[in-house]
């Protein structure tokens, strides 16, 4: 059985409309209620998430932990103030860029003192200095896609709990994953193609396409909003 995850959304409207609220009040009680209740979590969960994804590890601190906390502090000390909704961006993106560039040069800093120093372990083995954002280049359409499909395998059970949505579903993932042997791109022509490898109804496969179809989009769109995809490279 592929292995589950959470799909808890954790940085939703609700808590960019608490972001505002935050800013707007003059209420010290309120705003730590606020803080505590409904923007840490996020904040944290933001930070834990960019980490991990593009493995900033040259820390200064003894504990990944400590350094969550640390961007957390950054952000309700310095950043969260200077969220405008009006401007156009979404919250999760605003602060996901700053997450993203505070840490970039935070590694990069503690990359070099720690070269300085020698104080390196086997993670010298993993990083040019030659490219000090390799670890956040950008994904090329065609990887992106590649690495959305491994996930989209993992999480089958997950995102459907019929056998035959999960049949659908990975024969529309096969036909993702082997795209470049295709000689047929056209619409009609791939749901016949599904149809016959599933012996399944028009219906249900319409239904499995636009689950995968707005969990793609859901994913690309958050990793655009980051700046973290080639659109050119396919």
């Amino acid at each position: 059985m592929a292995r589950k995850k959470s799909k808890a959304n954790y940085f939703t409207k609700e808590t960019e409309e608490y972001i505002v609220k935050y800013n707007t009040s003059t209420d010290s009680v309120y705003r730590a209620k606020i803080f505590t209740d409904h923007i840490y979590l996020p904040f944290y969960k933001l930070a834990e998430n960019i980490i991990h994804t593009f493995k900033f590890y040259y820390t200064d601190v003894e504990q990944i932990e400590d350094l969550k906390h640390e961007i957390v502090t950054v952000l309700l000390e310095e950043k969260i103030m200077k969220f405008d909704p009006t401007n156009g961006a979404k919250a999760y993106s605003y602060f996901g860029t700053i997450v993203k560039r505070w840490l970039i040069n935070y590694n990069n800093k503690n990359y070099k003192r720690l070269k300085q120093i020698g104080s390196f372990s086997d993670y010298e083995q993993s990083y040019d200095p030659s490219e000090p954002n390799e670890q956040v280049s950008k994904k090329s359409l065609s990887k992106f896609i590649d690495d959305w499909v491994e996930e989209m395998y993992e999480d089958i059970d997950l995102n459907f709990t019929k056998d035959q949505e999960r049949k659908i579903a990975d024969a529309v993932l096969t036909i993702f994953k082997t795209r470049s042997d295709l000689q047929m791109f056209k619409k009609k022509a791939l749901y016949i193609y599904i149809r016959e490898m599933t012996d399944c109804e028009t219906p249900h496969l319409t239904r499995v396409i636009s689950t995968l179809k707005e969990l793609f989009y859901d994913k690309y769109q958050k990793y655009y909003d980051l700046g973290l995809l080639d659109i050119k490279a396919v």
